[in-house]
């Protein structure tokens, strides 16, 4: 189908469903109109602009015939040359298939990998990068377990993050991220080489997984870790095992059980949607992989190297020489770099 064809379409689809609502239609049937609505009114607003500037171009190229019109005709046409195909590529993007998780709020999940003491210590470093990143977002950004290692490094950590479109500015951090630089505790000042995994899950309702309580085996247990006596006391907790897919999530992060069980079940949950999503899009996922990647958390996706002050992306060979603004949370210029990699590679399968 043409692309005029489906913005014909596109603007006909928005007519109607400004009328079923002039009708005064409710209930679920207002809800889907409206939602529907708001998703392809961009669009549409898009499509005004490029008819309006074809038009432009259209009366520009009748007047070049005119003398006394030439000039301001060729002014019209030099400025409409690019602004057109600009527009057409910002439309084929809006048009292309919507990931359906991409509006929703996330669960980030850290843990270091190889590297003993100092992949801890970058853990932590990490986490409180992303954590300054959701604050220039406005997002909100909840502890949900911070395992502290107790030498100022992590053994594991867990947030969520909730606000607009998270999971679509975070998918792409999933994957192993690594250090290089010298350690505080390395006296001859040798480069050690640690590596972290990160991984970024769509936040998942009730709805999205059913999860059978007969399928679940739940384990209490006194908590450990520095802080807190309580401790010692109470078996406050929770390890949840969902047997069907050998997934475990274990909380201890709160003094309240029934918390700890509430937070795990949340990780549990998220963790199925998007294994059963993976599992979904198998072939969308594999496309992903030669441009920015599957979302594995065992990829190599990223490394910050210390000594020379810069970060590389090795999906989109992309180096960046400001290592202290990009632990700062400064990520953008990375999040957009892949966010347009990935776009042009589905534009260009959809060709």
């Amino acid at each position: 189908m043409s692309l005029a064809l489906k913005l014909d379409r596109i603007v006909a689809r928005a007519e109607e469903l400004r009328h079923l609502l002039n009708e005064g239609v409710n209930g679920d049937a207002f809800t889907k109109a409206s939602r529907e609505l708001s998703e392809i009114e961009p669009v549409v607003a898009r499509v005004d602009e490029l008819r309006a500037a074809e038009q432009a171009r259209a009366e520009a190229q009748s007047l070049l015939e005119d003398p006394d019109m030439k000039e301001l005709a060729e002014a019209e046409l030099y400025e409409l040359k690019d602004r057109i195909p600009a527009l057409e590529h910002e439309i084929r993007i809006a048009l292309l298939p919507r990931d359906e998780a991409d509006d929703r709020s996330a669960i980030l999940e850290i843990r270091p990998a190889a590297g003993g003491d100092e992949a801890g210590l970058f853990a932590a470093e990490l986490f409180a990068m992303y954590q300054k990143y959701a604050a220039t977002r406005a997002w909100r950004f909840e502890v949900m377990d911070y395992d502290d290692s107790g030498l100022g490094g992590i053994k594991s950590a867990t947030a969520e993050i909730t606000g607009k479109s998270v999971f679509a500015r975070l998918k792409y951090e999933s994957g192993v991220h690594r250090v290089q630089r010298v350690p505080a505790t390395e006296s001859q000042g040798r480069i050690h080489t640690s590596t972290v995994t990160v991984a970024v899950l769509p936040e998942a309702e009730e709805v999205d997984v059913q999860i059978n309580e007969e399928d679940l085996r739940i384990d209490v247990y006194r908590a450990s870790g520095a802080g807190g006596q309580h401790v010692n006391k109470t078996e406050s907790a929770v390890r949840i095992t969902h047997i069907p897919t050998n997934t475990v999530v274990a909380m201890q992060e709160e003094k309240s059980q029934h918390k700890n069980k509430a937070k795990a079940m949340k990780i549990l949950r998220s963790r199925i949607y998007e294994a059963q999503r993976a599992s979904l899009h198998a072939a969308r996922s594999a496309d992903r992989k030669s441009q920015v990647g599957t979302g594995d958390r065992s990829e190599r996706i990223r490394t910050y190297n210390f000594p020379q002050g810069r970060v590389s992306d090795h999906r989109i060979e992309l180096t960046l020489y400001k290592i202290d603004r990009v632990m700062q949370g400064d990520l953008d210029q990375f999040i957009d770099a892949l966010t347009a990699e990935d776009q042009a590679a589905r534009l260009a399968a959809e060709e």
